[in-house]
């Protein structure tokens, strides 16, 4: 494969894999399962005057994942990569990912009136590589920094073709967040349903809104 070649299955990257899983599927009606997963760290940022300024990411890509997308990558140490030699990649991987809205989502405001809050390019963006898995690192800063009683941030795919799971140790963090606010943070209920679907159905978008489900929310409260 050439390197142009490489770059161009990279850009459409997410939708080169749902392409991939429909392949391999029989065609029969199948229990709807991601096919990606990712291990996420997030931390909501403060602005010295309380204004909450955006999100930072940290995503860990399952190790299958992770092999796909370093096939053809050069490197001058084998099975080593730098973050200069990931930087093509990191800027692919999040120019795919903007499609998908980042899979992030905010509404902030008071208590039962809230609004979405829209996000600018992501700032701040490389991989790392270790232990067999890539990680992504960006930071979301929001369009419009603003000052809000409450706060509800939702993580997840809606299609569930991607399964984000919150690190156990260290899920979410308020960085600079002024005294007296509080977070609470809910992972997917185990008892989230897994309807049986056919896989044409999330490639066609009829169930886009299946992964709500399966979201991890988080809601921070400030006086």
């Amino acid at each position: 494969m050439t390197r142009s070649s490489k770059m161009a299955v990279m850009r459409s990257m997410l939708r080169c894999l749902y392409l991939v899983a429909a392949l391999v599927m029989t065609g029969q009606a199948a229990h709807a399962h991601p096919h990606v997963w990712i291990t996420a760290r997030s931390e909501l940022l403060y602005a010295p005057d309380g204004t909450i300024t955006g999100v930072r990411h940290a995503w860990t890509f399952d190790d299958m994942f992770s092999t796909y997308a370093l096939q053809g990558l050069e490197s001058k140490t084998k099975g080593v990569y730098t973050r200069e030699e990931l930087a093509p990649l990191a800027q692919t991987n999040v120019e795919s990912l903007k499609e998908y809205a980042f899979f992030t989502f905010a509404k902030a405001g008071t208590p039962g009136s809230q609004k979405k809050e829209k996000f600018n390019e992501p700032i701040d963006y490389y991989l790392e590589y270790k232990d067999s898995a890539l990680t992504l690192h960006f930071t979301l800063p929001f369009k419009t920094p603003f000052k809000a009683q409450q706060l509800a941030l939702e993580v997840f795919d809606p299609a569930f073709f991607i399964d984000f799971k919150m690190d156990d140790k260290d899920p979410v963090k308020l960085v600079g967040a002024p005294a007296g606010c509080k977070m609470n943070f809910v992972r997917p209920s185990d008892g989230a349903s897994s309807q049986t679907l056919d896989e044409s159905t999330f490639l066609n978008g009829d169930n886009s809104n299946y992964g709500a489900m399966f979201a991890n929310k988080v809601t921070v409260e400030c006086p």
